[in-house]
This record gives structure tokens, C-alpha cells and sequence, in this order.
């Protein structure tokens, strides 16, 4: 496993069911330095769907890695923390982002994963998986409306997914960034992912062209959006 600090946040896509994404799935285990890595997928935002468990099960073994699922509903035997920590990569699902943070916090997972983080377990995710690392950013969490949320903060500034196929989250992005309350940060298309060690952004992936990244930071009272060529675009293996 490389040494330090890896978090990989996707703007949609990896192992989500609903925009599967082997290439970029791929890429996130080969960050392991391990053939058959452990991988765990988190659906808790997700209310532990059981399509979606399904769907990472079997995408998972199809690129060789060694899959399990961690529910907060349907607790192991094992405790959390030595679960955790027995794997290589922890996968987030999307979904109700608000949601899934009142439940790591309520039965610790939130401290165990960031153990697992300093330890050097690769931490990914799409969309609700993305955001939750983040200091702030949209969510859909809060019925018909998009708005901001406070997260984790493990990455400085915000984040929002989703940025070219759901449009409605761009402007209200621009806006909170806009006004300050949001800081600026970060927005993906979907098939993008911000690859940071350490805190720091050190590489931007994509499995498809024409996909990007955008810088947004606020000046003179505006928000101004940059946008961010992938550093590699990833090859499809069969």
C-alpha cells in the first residue's frame, strides 16, 4: 500500500449503480499497491440498498479485488474499528448525504474512518461519497431543494458533484460561493475524480473526454469558475 494519506472523490460514477464505472472503479484499487485489495463499500447513504450491495459485489470481483459491505443497520459481529481497519480501500455510495453523517457520528464510525484514513487505507466515493470528506458542499439532502452542508472537513474548501448531469446543482454552487457562504473549493462532471494524498490535490482523472473538474473561488463578491483539463484520462481494459 502507498505510504500516506488518499482520499478519491468522484463527481459520480466508480462503483455506483446507477453510472457504473469500472475504469475509474479500477483506478481507485490500483491506488493500493495490492493485486486482490480488500474493499469495503459504505451504502449508508444509500439506506443500505440492496441493489446497489449487489451491484458493487459483483463489479468488485470482476476486477479482482476482495469485496465486503459494512451496514450500520445490519451490524457485523466483529467490532467497527477492526472491520475497518482489516481493509485497503473503503468505498462510499451515494445518496443522502446529510443522513449518513448523523449516522457514522452517532455510532463512531466517523473517528474510524479517519483512523483508517491516517493509516493509509484509500478512502473514495461518488457523490455523497465525495462530499462527505469535504469541509462543505450541495447536497439534495433536504427535500426538493439543493443547499449547503457541512461535512467531515477533512479536505479544505467544498465540493459539489454531479456538476454537468444534474445542471440545477451549478447555479446554486456558483451562488453559495458566491455570497460566502460557502468557501471555494471544488466541482466534478460525473467520470471525474480528485485524487488528493495528504491534504493536497495532487492529480485529476477521467474516464471519459470531454469531462472535467471546475475551480470556483469568490472575488469581488462573484463566484469564478475555472475549469480543470483532467490530468490523465484513463484507458477502458477489457
Amino acid at each position: 500500500m502507498q505510504r500516506g494519506r488518499q482520499i478519491i472523490a468522484l463527481g459520480g460514477g466508480g462503483f455506483a449503480r446507477g453510472n457504473p464505472d469500472l475504469t475509474m472503479s479500477r483506478y481507485i484499487l490500483e491506488q493500493t499497491g495490492r493485486r486482490s485489495p480488500r474493499v469495503c463499500f459504505v451504502p449508508t447513504a444509500g439506506g443500505d440498498d440492496a441493489g446497489s450491495i449487489e451491484h458493487f459485489y459483483k463489479n468488485a470481483k470482476r476486477l479482482g479485488a476482495r469485496p465486503s459491505h459494512l451496514s450500520l443497520f445490519k451490524q457485523p459481529l466483529e467490532p467497527l474499528r477492526s472491520f475497518v481497519l482489516r481493509h485497503d480501500v473503503i468505498y462510499v455510495g451515494g445518496g443522502n448525504t446529510r443522513n449518513m453523517l448523523v449516522l457514522w457520528r452517532a455510532w463512531g464510525l466517523d473517528r474510524i474512518l479517519r483512523t483508517a484514513y491516517e493509516r493509509g487505507v484509500v478512502l473514495a466515493g461518488s457523490s455523497a461519497g465525495a462530499l462527505c470528506w469535504f469541509s462543505a458542499g450541495v447536497t439534495d439532502s433536504y427535500p426538493g431543494r439543493f443547499q449547503e452542508l457541512r461535512c467531515l472537513g477533512w479536505l479544505r474548501g467544498s465540493f459539489c458533484p454531479h456538476y454537468d448531469s444534474e445542471p440545477k446543482r451549478k447555479p446554486v454552487y456558483r451562488r453559495l460561493v458566491g455570497s460566502g457562504t460557502l468557501a471555494g473549493g471544488y466541482a466534478a462532471d460525473d467520470n471525474v475524480g480528485l485524487h488528493f494524498m495528504d491534504e493536497k490535490l495532487v492529480r485529476i482523472v477521467a474516464s471519459k473526454s470531454r469531462h472535467y473538474a471546475y475551480h470556483l473561488a469568490r472575488r469581488a463578491g462573484k463566484a469564478r469558475e475555472a475549469t480543470v483539463v483532467p490530468d490523465v484520462i484513463l484507458r477502458t481494459r477489457r
